[in-house]
This record gives C-alpha cells, structure tokens and sequence, in this order.
C-alpha cells in the first residue's frame, strides 16, 4: 500500500487531464504486480507440478544464462518484509532470460542459477520498476472523483490508467492522486528457486 500521507507537496494542478471517468476499482486493496515488469507475467493460478524428468535432465549440470527458458518460483518483498506477490499455490513463472519479459533486477536474480537452487536478490529501483514520477503525483478537486472516494482506494481511467488516491482534504474539496507503478522508487527484495531450465538453442 502507499503510505497515505495528509501534507501536499508542491504539484501541478492538472485537473481532468490525466481523470477523464475515474471508476473505483478496489478500494484500499493491493495492487499487486499485475501492471507490469516481473510479477505481470504470471497469472496460473494452479499449483507447480514436480519437475519432470526430460526437463531436469535437459537442466542439470546447467546454469541459467542469457536466453535461456526458465521456470520460477519466486516471493517478492519489499525491505520491510511487506510480501507484493507470490507463485505460491501457482505454476512457476516462466520467461526467457534478457527477453524483457522481467525487469531487469529479476533477470539478474535467476542468471547464474542451476536448478534446485535458490537465491535472495534485492533489487533497486532503477533495476525494478524506476523512479517515482513526481509529475504523476497531482491535486485534483474532489468532484472529479466518484462518490465515496476514500483515501487508499484505487480508481482507473476510461483509457485504462490505473492511479491511487494519495490524501482527501474534505476542507479544501481536494485530494491528491498518484499515477505512479505502486512499485515505483522501491527496493525490492525477489526470493527465487529455479524449478526448470531449458537451454537456448
């Protein structure tokens, strides 16, 4: 969750530019991963199948590199030990290595691995999901929300846009929005465990 906080930077009102319908899409609830980068890959929701002999075979003695096929199980966290997604109960995540199917920080995670072993890879921001944009952060007046807008809720635009509300100052008929990756400017921490390994070519 973004830490909700009441103070108001300096922003640039831009009204309705960037709210054209705003729709409550869940209110106080996690984001996920599902926007993009590593955790918007994986969407089975069916529990991991043991490795099959063909595929441990093809990746024993093997550590993953560059265009390699792989197959995860991962847990990402954030430094405070704040878990933003899981495979647990899923199939692994699988990718292509250096495809910029995952960020960048996740690539890094996996390369070098055999299969049956883990590693904890922490990742910053410029190897995860960037910098938070602070031109993304905007006041926008009260009336341009939907009835019962709450602080923390997350609202979505006709164009597909997802932002979070930040603050609502009910004196001011105000609040402030955040169109920023909720992953954005975080430290991320990825715990890995290559399940599969097919080799490129």
């Amino acid at each position: 969750m973004i830490p909700i906080s009441r103070a108001r930077p300096a922003l640039r009102h831009v009204g309705a530019l960037l709210l054209l319908a705003l729709l409550v899409a869940a209110c106080g609830g996690d984001n996920g991963a599902d926007s993009s980068g590593a955790e918007s890959e994986e969407s089975s929701t069916t529990m991991a199948p043991a490795v099959s002999s063909t595929a441990a075979a093809a990746g024993a003695g093997i550590r993953a590199a560059d265009g390699d096929t792989v197959r995860v199980h991962y847990t990402g966290r954030l430094e405070d030990g704040t878990v933003f997604d899981s495979s647990e109960g899923r199939e692994p995540l699988e990718f292509v290595i250096a495809s910029g199917q995952v960020i960048k920080g996740f690539d890094d995670a996996v390369r070098g691995l055999a299969v049956g072993e883990t590693r904890t890879q922490r990742v910053e921001p410029a190897d995860g999901y960037g910098e938070s944009d602070p031109e993304l952060i905007i006041e926008v007046n009260l009336d341009q929300l939907p009835a019962g807008t709450a602080a923390g809720d997350t609202l979505v635009s006709n164009t597909g846009q997802q932002v979070t509300v930040v603050s609502i100052d009910l004196d001011a008929a105000t609040a402030i929005i955040d169109g920023n990756f909720f992953l954005a400017g975080k430290v991320l921490v990825f715990d890995v465990e290559l399940v599969e390994l097919t080799p490129a070519g």
